[in-house]
């Protein structure tokens, strides 16, 4: 159920953090790879054994030619596609907040991934999987992030709707919602400092926490499960943690 021998894929944003993680794991386990990036990632895909492709995710054109070429580099229809590329860019309070920001992240993050799902089926095998990377900023708001949160959270509502509209194919949608990650998108000590305090597990994640996942929802072993968006936390999402409690009111234990 775990096989990803032959399997033949694009990864967006496989030049580095999440996506190349994904892509290295996917190589490793026999699957044909092609990793598309803004800057063309031909050293990155020497490295792990990955075919390279430009592709600006804002551009539809890009998008869907960088999904024909990877068909074509790959000698088949493909099999799995991950829309992973994304900014991570946040700012001031909604009520400051620069159109130019707005617009950068709106592109990227929302109008990239509906470049992908709109193209991507018609380079697809019946029966495939498209993964989306989402955020937890979908579900968990912080001041400063009205931009980022609202173009993950349209990934998720992107996620079900395509997978009402490509399950007659047998095509399965998902999207992963990682909580802070170490990676150039990253938000360094304060992150690290924010998952300390926020999640059960009391640490940031890594590159290799998210893998699997993205692995779990192409492979057989979840053919029957699309439309969701699986948070990938550490129990962020559980509610206020002992450590939390700690902090705020001296005591690791809720209010009697």
């Amino acid at each position: 159920m775990f096989d990803l021998a032959g399997k033949r894929g694009l990864i967006t944003g496989g030049g580095s953090g999440i996506g190349k993680a994904v892509a290295e794991m996917f190589i490793e386990a026999g699957a044909k790879v092609a990793i598309a990036d803004i800057v063309f990632p031909d050293s990155v895909a020497a490295h792990i054994g990955a075919q390279p492709i430009q592709c600006d995710v804002s551009d539809e054109q890009s998008v869907a030619e960088a999904l024909k070429n990877a068909r074509d580099i790959l000698d088949g229809d493909l099999d799995f596609v991950i829309l992973n590329a994304g900014v991570g860019d946040v700012g001031p309070a909604i009520t400051e907040q620069s159109t130019s920001l707005l617009e950068k992240v709106t592109r990227i993050n929302y109008w990239g991934t509906v470049h992908g799902l709109k193209h991507a089926p018609a380079v697809m095998t019946d029966g495939g999987a498209i993964v989306s990377t989402s955020s937890m900023a979908a579900f968990i708001n912080m001041p400063g992030s009205s931009a980022y949160s609202a173009s993950k959270k349209a990934v998720v509502s992107l996620t079900e709707m395509s997978a009402l509209e490509l399950g007659s194919r047998g095509i399965r949608v998902n999207c992963v919602c990682p909580g802070y990650t170490e990676t150039s998108m990253g938000s360094g000590d304060e992150g690290r400092q924010i998952c300390e305090a926020f999640t059960a597990l009391g640490r940031v994640a890594t590159v290799d926490d998210m893998k699997g996942v993205f692995y779990f929802l192409v492979s057989d072993a979840s053919r029957y499960l699309t439309g969701q968006a699986l948070k990938v936390d550490g129990g962020w999402s559980c509610g206020p943690t002992p450590n939390l409690l700690s902090i705020i009111t001296g005591s690791t234990q809720a209010p009697s």
